[in-house]
């Protein structure tokens, strides 16, 4: 049987590259696992051109999603959402700089989700999908669900759960190209 100090001493004679080999494989695994549910998460969102987007928005104006406005991010999200809750400051805030739509599916009435929008102080536009016939429209079926849609009409990205503002930011850049 080793002693523990055996052991330690062991370890202390290991060259210090191989910790960080061991480290960084960890790292690309993690990395690999998580492209990997991105993925699996989002294989159902629609790709290619965009399906049209329209309905009313939770003043009664009516929408139509015009891509050549810009590069355009589309947000399905959902009030009961905790994931949703928390980004949501984050897609408000790219709401003031970018053109922004976003679709509170399976959320209530127009007057819940205008409530709901004025008690967390938000003012990005929302359209209401109250029976996820939009959300279907666009294969979500969970949400978050976030896509990029570029001035030609096409999907330049699509995703579902949490994205940072930063990421987003980033992606309506790159599309803005």
């Amino acid at each position: 049987m080793r002693h523990p100090e055996d052991k330690r001493a062991a370890q202390a004679r290991r060259p210090p590259g191989r910790r960080w080999l061991r480290w960084l494989r960890d790292l690309a695994l993690l990395v690999l696992v998580f492209v990997a549910i991105q993925w699996w998460q989002s294989r159902d969102l629609v790709a290619g051109v965009a399906p049209p987007l329209l309905g009313l928005l939770t003043d009664d104006t009516p929408y139509h999603l015009d891509p050549a406005a810009g590069p355009t991010l589309v947000h399905f999200w959902a009030e009961w959402c905790p994931v949703c809750r928390l980004e949501q400051d984050s897609i408000d805030a790219i709401a003031a700089d970018w053109p922004t739509i976003t679709v509170a599916t399976s959320s209530g009435t127009a007057d819940e989700v205008s409530a709901y929008l004025a008690e967390n102080a938000l003012t990005m536009p929302t359209l209401v999908d109250d029976s996820g016939a939009i959300a279907r429209g666009w294969g979500v079926s969970g949400v978050p669900a976030t896509f990029i849609v570029a001035r030609d009409g096409t999907i330049a990205h699509a995703g579902m759960g949490y994205s940072t503002g930063l990421g987003l930011r980033l992606r309506l850049w790159v599309a803005s190209l």
